[in-house]
C-alpha cells in the first residue's frame, strides 16, 4: 500500500530523501520557508510553511492526516527535529518522543540529561541577554576557566561557534552566538581537546545500530570550520568502542528510541566526550552521500521506513570503501566566474562535486560550515588515495572574484593578522628582498623571492596545494600573470608575491585584475 509522509525541508540535504520516497511509490508532501528551496519540485506537493512555525506545522500535518492520511513525519540534516516529534505525536505517528527531541536541540538540556546519566560532556553556563554583561561572573559561578567554547544554545553548522582565549573577549563571542539562537540562549562549555568524530545510528525496538563513524577535519581555529570529513574513521578498535559506548549512552540519556541519531564526539586526554547528539540524520554529505558510498548501505531510506512504522532493511555493509569529502573555501568578495568544476568531476574515483557559490554570490571566509564555497566527494579502495582525489579535485576548482571590491582589498592588506589566516603561512615579504631564479613550466628562470624559494615545495595553501603548484596554476588560470611574475620590477613582483602568500591563486589573480583595471 503506498505510503504518504511529510518531509521537513526543501534544500539540497533532504533532496535524497524526497527521491528516495518517490522512487518507493510513497506520495510526498514537502514543506520548506523558502519558497524557492531547490528541492521543492521533487515533491508531489510543496507548501511554504516556515519550519519554526511548530503550530502551523502540527496543523498541517493534523489537515493531511484527516484529508488523504499521512503515515510518517520526516527531517535530515535539519536542526528542526522538534516540530518533527510534534507532528509525528499529534498525530500519532512513529517517531522519536517530543521531550527526546527538545532534549536533542537544546544544548542545555542536553548537558542537564548528560550530567544526570553520567554520560561525559563539557560543563556549561547559560547565557542571555539579561546576563551578557555579567558573562565574567557567570563564568565565575560555573567554574569554568578558560579556554572556553561559546555557542548558541539551539543550532547547527557551527554558526556562532567559537573558542575564546580572553575574558575580553567573552561578551562579543556571545553576543554573536546570541544572533544564531531562535530562542535567545547561548552557552559557554569547557573547550575539549582532541580529534573529533562523527557518529550516526538508528534507535528502534530497543536496539542501537551504529551506521556511520568518521573522522571530521576541523580547521580555522578560533572557529570550528569542518572543511571535511573521511569515512570510515581510522581510528584503531578500542578508541572506537570507546566512542560508541559512550555515543549509545548519550542517546539513551536524551531519551531517543525511535530514529536517528547523530553525535559529535571528540576524543579528549581523558576519555571520549560528547559534544552534542541530535535526533536526525547527519548533514554534510554524510548521511545521503558518503555512508552509502563507503558502506552500501541506503541509511536514508532506512530511517525513512522506521518513520512510517516500517522496520529498515538491511543494515550491514554490501561494501567496504572509503570515502572522503572535502570542501573549498574563498575569500571575502563577489564571484566573478568559477573554473574546474568540469575537470574535478572528470577525476577518476570523484563522485561528486558540490558547487554552493556562483556568479554574482558575495562570499566571506567561512567562520561555520555554511559558509564553504563547495564540496567534492571521491570513492577508493585505500584511504589516501580517497583523500588525495578528494583534495586534488577540491584544488581544481577555481573562484575568480570582482576586482576592486572593498573586502577582498583589506583582506589582502593584511592589516589584519588574526582572522582569516593567510593562505600559506609565511611571513609577509619585506620591501627589499633579494630574488632567485626558479624554473617553472612557463618560464626558464622565474624572479622568486629568497625567502620563498625554500618553502616552493613544502609550505601548502588552505586546499592543501604545494605554493608551486599554486603559482603554476594561477599562471594557467591567467597566463598574463607570467609577464608580471618575470618582467615586472621589483616593487610590482613583490606587490604579486605578497598577493599570493596572503590569498593565494584567488590573491595573485585579483591583484592581477585590479591592475588590469587601470591599464
Amino acid at each position: 500500500m503506498s505510503k504518504r509522509i511529510l518531509i521537513l525541508g526543501a534544500g539540497e540535504m533532504q533532496g535524497v530523501s524526497i527521491r528516495i520516497a518517490r522512487e518507493r511509490g510513497w506520495k510526498t508532501v514537502v514543506i520548506d520557508g523558502n519558497p524557492a528551496a531547490p528541492c521543492r519540485n521533487l515533491a508531489d506537493r510543496f507548501e511554504p510553511i516556515d519550519l519554526k512555525d511548530v503550530p502551523a506545522i502540527v496543523d498541517f500535518a493534523r489537515d493531511l492526516q484527516n484529508n488523504g492520511g499521512l503515515d510518517g513525519v520526516f527531517t535530515a540534516a535539519t536542526d528542526f527535529s522538534v516540530p518533527v516529534a510534534a507532528a509525528a505525536a499529534a498525530c500519532g505517528l512513529p517517531g522519536h518522543g517530543l521531550e527526546a527531541a527538545k532534549n536533542a536541540s537544546d544544548k542545555l538540556r542536553m548537558r542537564a540529561c548528560f550530567a544526570a546519566a553520567g554520560v561525559p560532556s563539557p560543563r556549561c553556563a547559560r547565557v542571555t541577554r539579561e546576563n551578557l554583561a555579567d558573562i565574567a561572573a557567570t563564568l565565575k559561578d560555573a567554574g569554568l576557566r578558560l579556554p572556553v567554547v561559546v555557542k548558541p544554545a539551539d543550532s547547527m553548522g557551527a554558526r556562532g561557534c567559537v573558542r575564546v582565549n580572553e575574558e575580553n573577549a567573552l561578551e562579543t563571542a556571545c553576543a554573536d552566538a546570541l544572533r544564531y539562537s531562535r530562542s535567545g540562549t547561548a552557552i559557554v562549555e569547557e573547550y575539549m581537546e582532541g580529534p573529533e568524530f562523527s557518529v550516526e545510528a538508528l534507535v528502534f525496538d530497543g536496539e542501537f545500530h551504529l551506521t556511520g563513524f568518521a573522522d571530521r577535519h576541523i580547521c580555522f581555529p578560533p572557529y570550528f570550520v569542518e572543511m571535511g570529513h573521511t569515512i570510515p574513521t581510522a581510528l584503531p578498535e578500542a578508541d572506537r568502542e570507546r566512542i560508541i559506548s559512550v555515543f549509545r549512552a548519550g542517546t539513551e540519556a536524551l531519551g531517543l528510541s525511535h530514529g536517528a541519531a547523530k553525535g559529535d564526539i571528540k576524543l579528549t586526554p581523558d576519555g571520549p566526550m560528547v559534544g552534542e547528539i541530535a535526533a536526525r540524520l547527519s548533514g554534510g554529505y554524510m548521511s545521503g552521500w558518503t555512508f552509502p558510498y563507503s558502506s552500501g548501505i541506503d541509511l536514508t531510506g532506512a530511517a525513512l521506513s522506521l518513520a512510517v512504522g516500517e522496520r529498515p532493511g538491511e543494515l550491514e555493509p554490501s561494501v567496504s570503501k572509503v570515502c572522503a569529502e572535502r570542501a573549498w573555501i574563498s575569500l571575502p568578495g563577489t564571484v566573478v566566474s568559477v573554473h574546474g568544476l568540469e575537470e574535478a568531476a572528470a577525476i577518476p574515483g570523484v563522485r561528486n562535486v558540490i558547487p554552493r557559490a556562483g556568479a554574482g554570490d558575495r562570499v566571506v571566509f567561512p567562520r561555520n560550515n555554511v559558509e564553504k564555497c563547495g564540496n567534492c566527494l571521491a570513492v577508493h579502495e585505500h584511504r589516501d588515495e580517497a583523500i588525495r582525489l578528494a583534495e586534488k579535485a577540491c584544488a581544481g576548482v577555481f573562484l575568480r572574484l570582482a576586482a576592486s571590491d572593498p573586502a577582498t582589498g583589506e583582506f589582502l592588506s593584511g592589516k589584519s593578522d588574526e582572522y582569516p589566516p593567510s593562505a600559506f603561512d609565511l611571513e609577509r615579504l619585506p620591501e627589499t628582498v633579494s630574488y632567485l631564479p626558479v624554473k617553472f613550466s612557463f618560464f626558464d628562470a622565474v624572479p622568486v623571492p629568497e625567502t620563498v624559494v625554500h618553502a616552493l615545495d613544502s609550505a601548502r595553501d588552505w586546499q592543501g596545494r604545494l605554493l608551486r603548484d599554486a603559482v603554476e596554476q594561477a599562471v594557467a588560470f591567467e597566463p598574463g600573470l607570467a609577464d608580471k611574475l618575470v618582467y615586472e620590477d621589483k616593487k610590482v613582483r613583490l606587490q604579486y608575491w605578497n598577493a599570493l602568500l596572503r590569498g593565494g591563486i584567488q590573491g595573485i589573480v585579483y591583484t592581477y585584475d585590479c591592475d588590469k583595471q587601470y591599464t
